[in-house]
């Protein structure tokens, strides 16, 4: 089992940052992916960035340049640095996490964290 909590949603305005946080409740050495969706009202959910792979990293075209995904092994915890953003990029972030145990591959959920932007 692994517990994800996020943390450092908010409101801000346009070309503003915020911070997002996920913290893990084991070592992310033993997760295999981890990162952040998102999803908008009306729309389907999203990969924003994720750690695929050992270091390899992963992005949306829409954010490519302006958002990056980072983390701490030390503290399990992996952040999505969010800069110049924009009204489109107003939505519910999960985390997530990928683990392969003895049944194969469990994705685990964060419980999601707003983000508003205003023009």
């Amino acid at each position: 089992q692994v517990q994800l909590v996020e943390s450092g949603g908010g409101l801000v305005q346009a070309g503003g940052s915020l911070r997002l946080s996920c913290a893990a409740s084991r070592s992310i050495f033993s997760i295999n992916a981890m990162g952040w969706y998102r999803q908008a009202p009306g729309k389907q959910r999203e990969l924003v960035a994720a750690f695929i792979s050992g270091d390899s990293t992963k992005y949306a075209d829409s954010v490519k340049g302006r958002f990056t995904i980072s983390r701490d092994n030390a503290k399990n915890t992996v952040y999505l640095q969010m800069n110049s953003l924009k009204p489109e990029d107003t939505a519910v972030y999960y985390c997530y996490a990928d683990r392969v145990d003895g049944l194969g591959t469990r994705r685990y959920w964060g419980q999601g964290t707003q983000v508003t932007v205003s023009s």
